[in-house]
């Protein structure tokens, strides 16, 4: 029996091949953005790491200053080390440091460009993760000097360059041309703690920075193992204040769960996903809503047919089945062209999340697996239950006598077509609430993209080289730096050009040190400590950073005058209401010498604006700069400010790499508004998604309403005809059309108002800094769709002027 409702749905299918595609994209639409944005939160906030009983598994963050953004929970070896002998919480501590990209090189074959860590000795055995072959490291594996020469590769590296070649063990490779000796390969599966990450070899070390990865104790909280972190952190603080001299600042340190891996990305990401997660169920909603109206017009349509198959035997259930059926079979065909969707768009998706800082160096894998398909399939079976019931309600109560004795007029009661224009009025109110919050996401968005920052990013390329992989190395690259720079600014379309570590928002600056200013007692509570860049001449007129007062580095102070640049932050701590130019302060001497010494005096010869440092919406941070060539410590990141498109200069800069310095790789290209937006990715991502839906959510609308207009006139024929017959004209019959048109929008723009209202209110505690005041969104949303649904009543308020009155009598 289900069979032939089968069949005869796809018959229905065939038949109307236009209303078919319709259903089919707009399902199709719904459920692929569903599953896509579910795809990529379950893979960054819900996937467990593969280690056992990852449930255990803690990180630790903190901050200097509560309520701001927590850093990544990096310690310093001593603080790792005072953690590990003296907390009563932990049943096992280990760590990770820094993931680079590294060339990975087996004799015999070509190098490989492959991720690198740094581990702790123990940190396989922490995890409890077992060999795919061979062993893992341990703490034996780790010498005094700090780093072993064993290396563990990843299972899929394996796979994929060695085709799974037992003879690994024990070969030597070559990683950043330092040999290692592989002693395992790991489990299948594991990749690393990152979210997303990709790493190909682990290499065991010690004494170092270090990111901290626990397991607390059985029957310990995740509050007490907090409680007592913070405690033990507090301790260490106070110690180093004391003997810095310093004021003791509280810390905020938290104790986050790490089963499903490192937290970061969750917290950049988390909110952003959570609410494109409200936005594509309210687009599946609509989706839904705009399927159960035309379906529902389709059935009043097909009101005589039903009656005539329950008069000739059909029981009301056999057709509420067939209602079913045929919104089983649209829903099925939706899903599977939403999960086509779902593919591809998970991958758009995961590039421009891997444009973002937080995803550097990590190769974000999201691909289906049997809970995603679960979800989506419930997800379809969901659909076909929404938009099928009302259209399988409306012919459980078909009755033979009542429709046929209509005789093509129509027999809806007036629950059916207030019902109708309800499903319609809510495809407007979804519309307006969606289109609301793309104009307030686009709004944060500009709003953010042209903050103050201190510098210009636009026109500005970056490219960094890489020495590693050259024959030239530290102080043996100044003089072929200075060349490439000469011959960078005679490129025409360049403007000026530098060399530095870093950008300010890439937040890599040389450390920070305290520092002594000539005439200034600092008091401890007031201890300043800048941040140290190396630059050289023309860096601020390259980033367009404003110099104040003094001048620029020149290639005059080298060998003659021991210069530093302060920012105005500097200046106006150290040097209140007067001039410092000519004035001198020196570096303190910390445990971390600097390439240039410490306790060395440094003559002021400018005072540069203040600049956003790694985050675009934190306060500049004070900061001292020194010429890169001067204290002959030289760095690799060129910045090159052109007058036009700076893509556009970028063949022309790898040409004069190849003929300056002929075998030194270039490690990346980039510009510097790319880099901004790599600070925003988040934001971006809500944008453009909104932006997106809320056109779709339009489109929908449109459709909706089309759809109801476009039933009502041809239900409504008979009556037209007699109206024009009395002598109703074209305008007449227009306005007839548009009074519906116009109570559905009324209706939609008041349930729709209060749905952006509240909309916004929610947004507002998911994204930050959102303003929520502006009513231009909300004004914005009701024009758009006032003008989409004017368009939608243009044909059927059209057709209905056409209605010839004689045939229209004819039926009665």
């Amino acid at each position: 029996m289900f069979s032939t409702d089968l069949r005869y749905a796809l018959r229905l299918m065939r038949r109307s091949p236009g209303f078919t595609a319709v259903a089919v994209l707009s399902l199709a639409l719904g459920i692929g953005a569903n599953t896509a944005i579910y795809s990529l939160y379950y893979t960054i906030m819900l996937r467990q790491l593969p280690v056992a009983h990852p449930e255990q598994l803690v990180e630790f963050l903190f901050s200097d200053d509560p309520g701001q953004v927590r850093d990544d929970g990096y310690w310093d070896w001593d603080r790792y080390e005072y953690i590990r002998d003296h907390n009563h919480v932990l049943s096992a501590l280990t760590g990770t440091s820094f993931d680079n990209l590294a060339s990975l090189r087996v004799e015999g074959s070509d190098p490989d460009t492959v991720i690198e860590e740094s581990v702790l000795g123990n940190y396989f055995e922490v995890l409890g993760l077992k060999p795919a072959i061979g062993r893992l490291t341990t703490p034996d594996d780790v010498p005094a000097s700090g780093e072993a020469e064993a290396a563990v590769v990843s299972w899929s590296w394996w796979n994929s360059r060695l085709h799974r070649d037992p003879s690994i063990l024990g070969r030597r490779i070559l990683v950043n041309d330092r040999p290692r000796t592989v002693v395992g390969v790991a489990p299948q599966g594991y990749s690393g703690p990152r979210v997303g990450s990709r790493t190909d070899v682990w290499i065991p070390y010690q004494k170092d920075t270090v990111r901290l990865l626990a397991r607390i104790k059985p029957g310990v909280t995740r509050q007490q193992a907090q409680a007592e972190m913070r405690v033990l952190l507090q301790s260490l603080v106070e110690q180093k204040a004391a003997r810095n001299h310093t004021k003791v600042k509280p810390i905020q340190l938290d104790v986050e769960p790490a089963g499903a891996g490192f937290a970061r990305v969750r917290e950049q990401y988390g909110k952003a996903l959570i609410l494109l997660l409200g936005v594509v169920g309210f687009l599946l909603l609509l989706a839904c809503i705009n399927m159960a109206s035309l379906l529902l017009a389709r059935s009043a349509g097909r009101q005589r047919e039903l009656a005539v198959r329950v008069g000739l035997g059909a029981g009301r259930g056999q057709l509420v089945r067939q209602m079913l059926t045929e919104a089983l079979m649209l829903s099925a065909a939706g899903t599977l062209a939403g999960m086509l969707l779902a593919y591809a768009g998970t991958g758009i998706l995961v590039r421009i999340m891997a444009s973002g800082r937080a995803f550097e160096h990590i190769d974000l894998e999201v691909h289906p697996d049997f809970q995603l398909l679960a979800v989506t399939t419930a997800i379809g079976i969901l659909t076909a239950f929404l938009f099928g019931l009302a259209p399988a309600m409306y012919a459980f109560r078909a009755t033979p006598a009542n429709a046929l004795r209509q005789s093509g007029r129509g027999g809806d009661t007036w629950f059916w077509r207030l019902f109708g224009k309800s499903l319609v009025a809510a495809q407007v109110a979804l519309s307006i609430f969606l289109i609301a919050g793309t104009a307030v996401f686009l709004g944060h968005l500009s709003r953010l993209r042209n903050l103050e920052l201190g510098f210009r990013s636009d026109h500005v390329l970056l490219m960094t080289l890489d020495p590693d992989h050259s024959s030239h190395r530290g102080k043996s690259l100044a003089a072929p730096y200075q060349r490439l720079l000469e011959r960078l600014q005679s490129i025409p379309g360049v403007r000026s050009a530098s060399i530095t570590a870093c950008t300010p928002l890439q937040g890599c600056g040389t450390g920070s040190r305290f520092l002594n200013a000539e005439g200034f007692v600092e008091q401890p509570e007031q201890r300043l400590r800048p941040a140290i860049y190396f630059v050289t001449p023309r860096y601020f007129e390259t980033l367009g950073v404003p110099l104040l007062a003094g001048r620029d580095f020149s290639s005059r102070d080298v060998g003659h005058r021991r210069a530093v640049i302060i920012s105005n932050s500097v200046a106006r701590h150290y040097f209140p209401g007067q001039n410092p130019i000519g004035r001198n302060i020196t570096v303190v001497h910390d445990p971390r010498p600097l390439p240039f010494g410490d306790d060395q005096p440094y003559e002021i010869i400018g005072v540069a604006g203040d600049v956003k440092p790694f985050e675009l919406r934190d306060a500049p941070y004070p900061t001292m700069y020194f010429d890169m060539f001067q204290v002959d410590h030289v760095f690799d990141q060129f910045q090159v400010r052109t007058s036009a498109d700076p893509a556009a200069m970028a063949e022309a800069a790898r040409r004069l790499v190849r003929e300056v310095l002929p075998d030194m790789p270039v490690k990346r290209l980039t510009t510097l508004e790319a880099q901004v937006d790599s600070n925003i990715v988040p934001e971006r991502l809500i944008a453009m998604l909104s932006e997106l839906f809320g056109g779709l959510a339009a489109v929908l609308a449109g459709i909706g309403i089309y759809g109801l207009l476009a039933f009502s006139v041809a239900r409504r024929t008979n009556e037209i005809g007699v109206r024009m017959a009395l002598g109703a004209t074209a305008g007449d019959v227009r306005r007839l059309v548009l009074r519906d048109t116009m109570s559905l929008l009324c209706a939609g723009l008041v349930v729709g108002s209060f749905l952006a209202v509240w909309g916004r209110s929610l947004a507002v505690s998911l994204v930050r800094d959102l303003n929520p005041k502006s009513a231009g969104p909300l004004a914005l949303a009701a024009g758009a769709i006032a003008a989409v649904a004017l368009l939608a009543s243009y044909v059927p308020a059209r057709r209905a002027t056409r209605v010839d009155p004689i045939e229209a009598l004819r039926h009665e």
